[in-house]
């Protein structure tokens, strides 16, 4: 509630000041691995029912640096296991969509609000591979449920398709392994480009903040009395 009223000025300073509460190994690492987080591509998940998968991917994100997942509700909750996501999602930001009748339209369209790209991960004969995706502009990666894939309405209405070639005899990859080596083959695209992926210091702050408040035990009473004394 707070985040919204403050300047970051003022962000700066409780970052500061939260970050005493800190040991040293740990805000270097927060400083490392804020360094290589992205919002160019962002993922989306559409009706992914097993904690399992939903937590997979949640790990997958976080190693290869992206920060925002979009879970679409329609008619299953996405559950995260624990045990499985390894505390990544402590460190992402998750979006739930699941208050719409049709709540894949109100992911995308959000979406692209943000400037997105939709891509959906299935078979197409327009398609793309992992080597053959543009890169030039951002992206959100959409993947859909273990059995059935995505939506229609989810394949009507992406801007474009994604395929990772299969030579089996299986029909497809599990979700979580597609969204791995998806996320995996096209960050470090992404990093090896001259593209603007990195976040903007305003967004670093953002996050940063938001991770150590997770991290220091008490930290909104210590807030508290930290903004009641700077304010007087």
């Amino acid at each position: 509630m707070t985040e919204k009223i403050l300047t970051q000025s003022v962000k700066k300073q409780l970052l500061a000041h939260l970050s005493e509460y800190l040991t040293d190994r740990r805000k270097a690492r927060f400083e490392e691995v804020i360094k290589y987080r992205t919002r160019y591509i962002t993922v989306v998940l559409e009706d992914v029912f097993q904690s399992h998968n939903a937590s997979a991917v949640l790990r997958s994100c976080d190693l290869t640096g992206i920060q925002d997942i979009h879970a679409i509700e329609n008619r299953n909750e996405y559950d995260v296991n624990t045990e499985i996501d390894m505390g990544s999602s402590k460190w992402l930001n998750l979006y739930r969509y699941n208050k719409q009748k049709h709540n894949t339209k109100g992911a995308f369209q959000k979406l692209r609000n943000d400037g997105y790209r939709i891509v959906a991960t299935t078979p197409h004969k327009n398609d793309y591979t992992l080597d053959t995706l543009p890169m030039e502009g951002k992206f959100a990666l959409v993947f859909g449920t273990e059995l059935t894939g995505l939506s229609e309405i989810a394949i009507a209405e992406a801007d474009e398709f994604l395929r990772i070639p299969m030579y089996g005899f299986t029909e497809s990859y599990n979700i979580s392994v597609s969204a791995a080596l998806s996320m995996f083959t096209l960050t470090e695209r992404l990093r090896k480009s001259n593209l603007p992926w990195q976040l903007s210091n305003d967004e670093q702050l953002d996050i940063l903040l938001e991770w150590v408040r997770r991290s220091v035990k008490s930290s909104e009473k210590i807030e508290k009395v930290f903004l009641e004394k700077i304010s007087e």
